[in-house]
């Protein structure tokens, strides 16, 4: 599960690819300008960023400029009309990862975004957990437990999936609602816990300690001994 940021103000096509993407089990969140982008960019983290070059006002050129000037490292697609080498190579020295030129196809541009989260060492929805009798498969999107499956909301999954892959890792309740709810959803630490809750009461075992532990005042996190 990764959360990823689509920029386009071609809203049609923008909540498209977010469909098509959160088919995968990510976080989608959808800016429909360069302003908004911005905003987004400078307030949230993100896995991968899909970026439309011919955006009003602030172009997709120049915030991936910006974006880069600031530090910012993640993974950038850029879409565009554009199709010339000279345009490509300009795409890609203001800081691109990737290039895909429009019309393109939907499985295409999931197969990009599942390389660039591979390169950038983020989540690959293809990989297969195994943490202490847990095996979850994200592109399945399974869970059991000692063989036995386990059905699972998918934000219970997404915040599950996060614990696994981090391991013996603690992680605040703020630090959980950025990486699996949307930026600007109305949720706050009840949530996790909530959801916490529902999760130990589907993946625990009568009789033996739970495996999501939560380190009072500091977070939570998944244990593996």
């Amino acid at each position: 599960m990764a959360k990823i940021l689509v920029v386009d103000d071609d809203k049609l096509l923008a909540d498209l690819v977010s469909d098509s993407l959160s088919g995968e089990y990510h976080t989608l969140e959808c800016a429909y300008n360069g302003e908004d982008a911005r905003e987004l960019l400078q307030n949230y983290h993100y896995d991968v960023i899909v970026l439309d070059w011919g955006l009003p006002g602030v172009t997709g050129v120049e915030l991936c400029k910006e974006f880069r000037f600031r530090g910012g490292t993640t993974p950038i697609l850029m879409l565009t009309g554009k199709d010339t080498i000279d345009e490509k190579e300009k795409g890609l020295d203001s800081g691109a990862d990737d290039y895909l030129t429009k019309p393109f196809h939907l499985k295409e541009l999931s197969a990009r975004v599942r390389a660039l989260l591979r390169r950038s060492g983020s989540t690959a929805p293809s990989n297969i957990l195994e943490v202490g009798g847990l095996v979850l498969d994200p592109s399945a999107h399974k869970l059991t437990r000692d063989g036995k499956e386990i059905t699972l909301h998918p934000k219970e999954f997404a915040l599950l999936e996060h614990l696994m892959r981090h391991p013996n890792q603690v992680f605040s309740a703020q630090n959980l609602l950025d990486r699996v709810w949307k930026s600007e959803s109305n949720v706050g630490p009840e949530t996790v816990r909530t959801c916490v809750k529902r999760l130990r009461q589907k993946i625990d075992i009568e009789g033996q300690p739970s495996m999501l532990e939560n380190i009072y005042g500091v977070g939570y996190k998944l244990v593996t001994d």
